[in-house]
């Protein structure tokens, strides 16, 4: 029997995790994670969707789109298959790198996405990777807070619910005592 089909629509947005399979490492090294934003890059160029947050992890990821003509199952696919295959190629090895489908929780608020937005960024921090998450190289966190965006983040959306000298994004990320602004 086949899988169910997920329903989604242009305008939806999904919070996108994926892990490697058995909780393996996905990530080797700094060219793996390189390689993996590449096949995202490239299927934003064939598939195109609004990323405004990721997290790559060692043996997970997540991305927080919105979908503009095509679902999250086409986008997944061209980015994990292609990654897959290059990670076996290049660590000389076979079988399923991902575990299972992958993740898609749709967000349905504001709120939500916030938090989403929130918790993608905190993920290194919570793993005890960091101390910050400016300090992760591995997330868009940095597209929020400096000048650095080399993946071309959308980060105006998040952003305009910062708009207040009271709080900053930089705040709702990472002092807990903070609601989102709305």
């Amino acid at each position: 029997m086949g899988r169910n089909n997920r329903s989604w629509f242009p305008g939806g947005m999904y919070h996108i995790t994926a892990r490697g399979n058995r909780k393996q490492e996905i990530f080797r090294d700094e060219r793996d994670l390189k390689k993996y934003m590449q096949y995202v890059t490239a299927a934003r160029q064939v598939y195109p969707f609004h990323l405004y947050a990721y997290c790559l992890m060692g043996n997970h990821v997540h991305l927080l789109i919105e979908m503009i003509d095509d679902s999250p199952s086409v986008i997944m696919k061209s980015i994990q298959s292609r990654y897959a295959r290059y990670f076996n190629n290049r660590h000389d090895v076979s079988g399923h790198l991902f575990q299972g489908r992958y993740g898609a929780e749709f967000i349905d608020s504001i709120f939500y996405f916030l938090f989403c937005s929130r918790y993608i960024h905190m993920n290194p921090v919570e793993a005890n990777l960091v101390r910050s998450p400016e300090d992760y190289r591995w997330s868009s966190y940095n597209a929020y807070v400096t000048r650095s965006n080399p993946y071309h983040i959308n980060t105006s959306k998040t952003l305009q619910y910062f708009n207040t000298p009271h709080l900053t994004y930089r705040q709702y990320v990472t002092q807990e005592k903070y609601k989102a602004p709305l």
